[in-house]
């Protein structure tokens, strides 16, 4: 054996390298796989919301617009009504339709395709959590965060029963933060287009996600010009890719409805919906057209001037109740940074599981609010980046009213600052314990 390793050929520094790529790429794989399996086996517990029983599938916003999709309606009613709909972006609906289409609408097939589909996405975000926490903070603070993320109780939990868009976006989030990271070494067009393209496509997932593009482009921007690069050019090609990408959705808003929406019509019923005097909890789902028949009804009459109608009540009571909105919006920001809305029996009776969710999104925040502040003098653009999607992301939920998968794509954010919290804290306690008996010693000296 030892002849053998004698007669080997000595390994260059190429090759090394090589070989701790494969190693970290599967080692990551594994990570994903665990991830993966740890969501899929969730699924099945009847106590989760994912089963879709005839209540839930009535109330699947989602589901209802994918059923007219396949029926060739078009993109129609999340209210279970044939009329054309803005109310969803288009994204989700369309994969939903796809499961439906090879499934079955509504099928227990579709329903677990679906909730797999998630558990997929949510997973392989352990990928570019790793590649911008490796960038950020280094390799053993990624490992961290990648195993962090594949054990999140969050991740777990949503992914696996709630049949909605936040995997989607949270994916897509992550990789829109890894090309900014290159953007701004770098004002390669290629590179800016492509962040044009997928920042549309996610805006077209989730529309609250466009609140932070603008500010990912101008850091980018930035930080090129600081380094005397081009920047105009690319920030340019960046935005017109993104306009070009949320077009035809613009375009077919405006021809179907006659009036510009952007993206998405539903703002007036977000608004009213948290703003109605109802403070039990963050927001009124029995004054919902899916479980109030007044509300559908007028619904049903016409979506455009029924949520112009809701814009209308929401403000009028605003308007009326300042300091009642004011104190609504401390709330619901404290409640989508905490869990916390209140412990009263009554909502409790609602809302059972926040005991026990309160303390760990309220650590879980504490942690990634610590690790902004450790990181703050020695990667301060990561603490810039990272603050600004953290601040930017939830800001309009504060005016509406939150639900908790509002928080969930800023999940690997704070697991990637938290871990990066604790490991820095720790290398700070052991230089502390290498120095003091040598300090002690000088002293004696």
């Amino acid at each position: 054996m030892s002849a053998e390793r004698e007669n080997m050929a000595p390994l260059t520094a190429p090759d090394v390298e090589k070989e701790q790529k494969t190693a970290s790429r599967w080692r990551l794989l594994i990570i994903v796989l665990v991830a993966l399996a740890l969501r899929l086996v969730v699924i099945p517990f009847d106590h989760l919301e994912n089963l879709m029983d005839a209540d839930h599938i009535h109330a699947w916003e989602q589901g209802n617009v994918a059923q007219a999709l396949v029926a060739g309606q078009g993109f129609g009613s999340p209210m279970v009504s044939k009329q054309p709909s803005a109310i969803m972006p288009p994204v989700y609906p369309l994969i939903v339709a796809v499961f439906f289409r090879l499934f079955g609408v509504h099928t227990p097939q579709s329903i677990f395709a679906i909730h797999a589909f998630d558990c997929l996405i949510n997973a392989l975000a352990c990928i570019p959590l790793f590649l911008i926490a490796r960038r950020g903070f280094g390799e053993r603070a990624a490992w961290w965060a990648a195993w962090a993320w594949a054990f999140s109780p969050y991740g777990i939990y949503f992914s696996a029963a709630w049949a909605w868009s936040t995997h989607l976006l949270l994916f897509c989030l992550l990789w829109l933060l890894y090309m900014a990271q290159d953007m701004e070494g770098s004002p390669r067009l290629g590179l800016w287009a492509g962040f044009g393209l997928l920042a549309g496509f996610t805006g077209l997932t989730e529309p609250s996600v466009l609140v932070m593009v603008p500010f990912l482009l101008i850091l980018a921007a930035w930080r090129l010009a600081r380094a005397g690069k081009r920047w105009l050019l690319p920030g340019a090609v960046a935005s017109l890719v993104l306009a070009a990408t949320l077009s035809p959705w613009l375009i077919r808003d405006a021809v179907v409805f006659h009036r510009f929406i952007p993206i998405r019509d539903s703002m007036g019923l977000e608004l009213w919906m948290g703003n109605n005097g109802n403070s039990l909890r963050w927001t009124s789902d029995d004054l919902h057209p899916l479980h109030d028949a007044a509300e559908l009804a007028e619904y049903n009459a016409g979506e455009l001037a029924y949520m112009d109608h809701k814009e209308q009540q929401a403000k009028a009571y605003i308007r009326d109740h300042p300091a009642w909105y004011a104190w609504m919006c401390a709330r619901r920001a404290v409640y989508l940074w905490t869990g916390y809305w209140s412990f009263r029996h009554s909502y409790l009776i609602q809302e059972p599981m926040d005991r026990e969710n309160v303390p760990f999104a309220t650590c879980l925040t504490l942690l990634g609010l610590l690790g902004l502040f450790l990181a703050r003098r020695e990667r301060p653009f990561e603490v810039i980046r990272y603050g600004g999607v953290l601040f930017l992301l939830p800001v309009m939920y504060y005016f509406t009213h939150p639900e908790p998968y509002h928080m969930r794509p800023l999940d690997p954010l704070l697991a990637i600052l938290g871990c990066y919290a604790i490991l820095a804290l720790r290398e700070r306690f052991a230089m502390r314990t290498v120095l003091a008996p040598a300090s002690e010693a000088t002293q004696e000296a």
